[in-house]
């Protein structure tokens, strides 16, 4: 019998001669640890781009920060469950969870590790390797767990090493939401199939799995949470676990998981679509493929460590939004229904309040193929729930955050000239979620023409969401000829004029009876004895949360130095949040809170008032302080791509401020070279051979050989291909990007 020791060193070299060779592009700089320390909260584990499944580790959770499921500092996993979810600030998924185990039968799951009672095991971060595609740990109980996935198929590889018979839990009782219902089913000795039923953050979902192991089954017990049923084929409950056990001496088994938000049988034909064999390796192979080709559309010139923040970052833009739909394309939707004969593929997991500012921007760059789509989802929504999406989850709406944040999304794909989809359909939808009196404030906001503090909470930071989103619904009217439409939606966008307080300069609530809100602090984060405050921020913050029309902002300032003087001072303005601030608030420098999205563009600002200077030098500094190759690796919650997306957008040198315009406003490149490979076979070369840590402003450039003066770029000229060449220098050009005629403007 070989020693623990010798067994351990067997199956690391026998791991790394497996993965070794798998990763030939990008996806081999990508470190998916990176995020899942601190507040990142990033999913970790294995999956393909946008797949429905994402499998990986489960901790037992301790609190918000582990919203995925799985947190760096915890060393206790309690199983390995089928959806997650990555860089949230809510909890819940962590659906059909497997533990693997040795010896004596027990289903308990907790922090404290009992030999012989306890079914969860401690583990080393020594033992453990994650990779896109891969995931490997080997638990302190003395199974090697392996695991890989195609889009809706989980494949798991065990190879037991502990003393006993090889048992194999399944719970259908924890995750993190509260299951209501479960079920399973032994169908034969090689064949599992059930569901499970949860009310959580999304008010109910469900899912349904089909299960096959390599291995025959000799025995199932049977458990309601942690009591015994018996020896039994079937059970159903709200707290379903079960437990297979192999035959004696069974020491490798494979397992492979089908999900469906359908049903059972639909999950059998996914399995048997996508993953009709047995071959591990070869689909850990496929995956790595997938995502090498994923990351394959930006190409940089940089050193070894900025390549693995940066490709570790595209990586987290690609977890979600996630597949939600069947091979034949069947769904369930938000109204309990199963959608059917649907001639798009459906996507999950919007994250839009976060999203809207600069991933899904992004996708329009690199993502070309997947736009229709995802517009045809949020339109779907509306089909099924009557207004646009804010934050759908499976089959539920959360409702969380301010804003219908998918109006700019829509908003920016039509005006950028993406076809798919009916533009008709999609502007009639955004005006009536834009004027659906059930959604947060509409009333008021209709009422007043803004949305008064006393009338509702978080009342100013929701009017201020509404203007940001109105604006793309006025700009695709115009574009569309719809008078009407734009003017109304214009003079909506443009109601944040009125939180503005000119003897203070800064965003203040105000009252229905048109008085500012007394006494005001714009440190406070939290503002307990009214309920019109802000939501996760100050009044410093969403003094600046305007990115449909930085000009109107500088023009309430009076002029560009008032402007730049004012956000001068938010970098380095100290005060107190107040007690019971939200964590949310993080990456601080000053007032600016890079750990959340409401500021993301504020850097930006400073080229509308012809500083575009020092947004370089803001730029930098933040992706410097705020973006590493560790486990705290992000400041804030990662938000399902977003704190990834600033950083490529960033870090190629431009970032879209208005989220409906797509104008780019140049900062300060981190690379060298950098390539966006484009449909169609072009290419897009933003190059700065001058580039280092000394030489952050840019003093001049050119476009495909000629001078360029702006200080933006547009989406047409980024996506006809060419190459922007910027001359970087140690000391600002304050001249570039000066004139008016150089500077970004609001579109109106």
């Amino acid at each position: 019998m070989k020693t623990t020791k010798s067994i351990i060193l067997f199956c690391l070299l026998s791991w790394g001669v497996t993965w070794s060779g798998f990763a030939q592009g990008n996806s081999q700089y990508v470190n998916p640890i990176i995020g899942s320390g601190g507040h990142g909260h990033v999913f970790v584990g294995a999956n393909v781009p946008f797949s429905a499944v994402q499998l990986g580790p489960n901790n037992v959770p301790q609190g918000w920060d582990w919203c995925s499921g799985y947190h760096y500092s915890d060393h206790v996993i309690m199983g390995f469950s089928h959806n997650h979810l990555s860089g949230t600030g809510c909890a819940d998924l962590g659906d059909i969870m497997l533990m693997p185990y040795s010896g004596k039968l027990r289903t308990s799951q907790g922090r404290d590790i009992i030999p012989g009672v306890s079914a969860s095991s401690s583990f080393s971060h020594k033992n453990e390797k994650v990779t896109p595609g891969y995931y490997r740990v080997l638990l302190d109980n003395g199974v090697n767990v392996e695991l890989t996935t195609t889009e809706r198929v989980g494949m798991h590889r065990y190879t037991y090493n502990g003393t006993g018979e090889s048992r194999l839990l399944i719970d259908l009782e924890n995750g993190l939401g509260r299951g209501y219902e479960s079920y399973i089913r032994l169908i034969d000795e090689t064949t599992i199939e059930g569901y499970r039923f949860i009310h959580g953050w999304a008010p109910t979902h469900k899912i349904f799995f089909y299960a096959k192991l390599s291995k025959p089954v000799k025995t199932l017990d049977t458990f309601l949470g942690d009591q015994p049923v018996g020896k039994s084929s079937e059970l159903q409950g709200h707290n379903v676990k079960a437990v297979a056990t192999f035959d004696t001496g069974v020491r490798d088994v494979i397992v492979k998981v089908a999900i469906s938000s359908v049903s059972i049988s639909n999950a059998k034909m996914n399995m048997e679509a996508e993953l009709p064999d047995w071959d591990f390796d070869q689909t850990h192979q496929a995956a790595v493929e997938k995502w090498d080709k994923a990351l394959g559309v930006i190409d940089i010139d940089a050193t070894p460590k900025q390549k693995i923040i940066f490709y570790t970052a595209l990586y987290h833009t690609m977890i979600a939004p996630n597949l939600y739909c069947d091979v034949n394309g069947e769904f369930r939707g938000i109204d309990g229904k199963i959608h059917t004969d649907n001639h798009f593929v459906n996507y999950t997991t919007f994250s839009l309040w976060d999203t809207y500012r600069a991933l899904h921007p992004l996708y329009t760059l690199i993502l070309t193929d997947r736009i229709p789509d995802m517009v045809n989802a949020m339109l779907s929504i509306y089909d099924q729930n009557g207004k646009l999406p804010i934050w759908p989850l499976y089959s539920g709406e959360t409702n969380c955050m301010p804003g219908y944040s998918s109006v700019p999304v829509i908003a920016d794909a039509y005006l950028k000239g993406f076809k798919g989809f009916d533009a008709e359909r999609a502007l009639l939808y955004m005006v009536s979620t834009g004027t659906n009196e059930q959604q947060a404030g509409i009333d008021h906001f209709m009422k007043y023409g803004y949305i008064p503090a006393e009338k509702i909470g978080e009342a100013t930071s929701k009017n201020l969401e509404y203007a940001a989103d109105d604006m793309g619904t006025a700009l695709m009217a115009k574009q569309m000829g719809k008078t009407d439409i734009y003017q109304q939606f214009l003079k909506r966008a443009l109601s944040y004029q009125l939180f503005f307080d000119k003897s203070i300069l800064k965003c203040r609530p105000k009252m229905a009876d048109g008085s500012w809100y007394e006494p005001y602090d714009p440190f406070l984060a939290n503002h307990r004895d009214h309920v019109g405050d802000f939501t996760e921020g100050n009044g410093w913050q969403y003094t600046f949360m305007v990115p449909q029309d930085p000009d109107g902002l500088i023009a309430l300032h009076g002029d560009d130095e008032a402007f730049i003087k004012n956000l001068d001072e938010l970098f380095v303005a100290e005060g107190d949040f107040g007690e019971g601030a939200p964590p949310d608030i993080s990456g601080l420098v000053g007032q600016y809170a890079h750990g959340n999205e409401p500021v993301h563009h504020v850097p930006y600002m400073y080229a509308y008032a012809g500083a575009q200077w020092k947004t370089a030098e803001r730029v930098r500094m933040l992706q410097e302080k705020f973006y590493t190759d560790q486990p705290d690796g992000y400041c804030g919650n990662e938000d399902c791509g977003q704190m990834s997306a600033w950083h490529i957008l960033s870090a190629l040198g431009f970032y879209q401020v208005n989220p409906s315009n797509g104008i780019f406003v140049f900062g300060s490149p981190l690379y060298k070279r950098a390539t966006i490979n484009l449909p169609g076979g072009k290419k897009f070369v933003i190059n700065a051979p001058a580039n280092s840590e000394k030489n952050i402003y840019i003093h001049s450039a050119k476009l495909n050989g000629k001078k360029y003066s702006k200080a933006f770029i547009t989406y047409d000229d980024i996506m006809r291909g060419g190459a922007l060449t910027l001359q970087m220098t140690a000391k600002p050009n304050k001249k570039f990007g000066l004139s008016k005629n150089d500077r970004p403007v609001s579109a109106k």
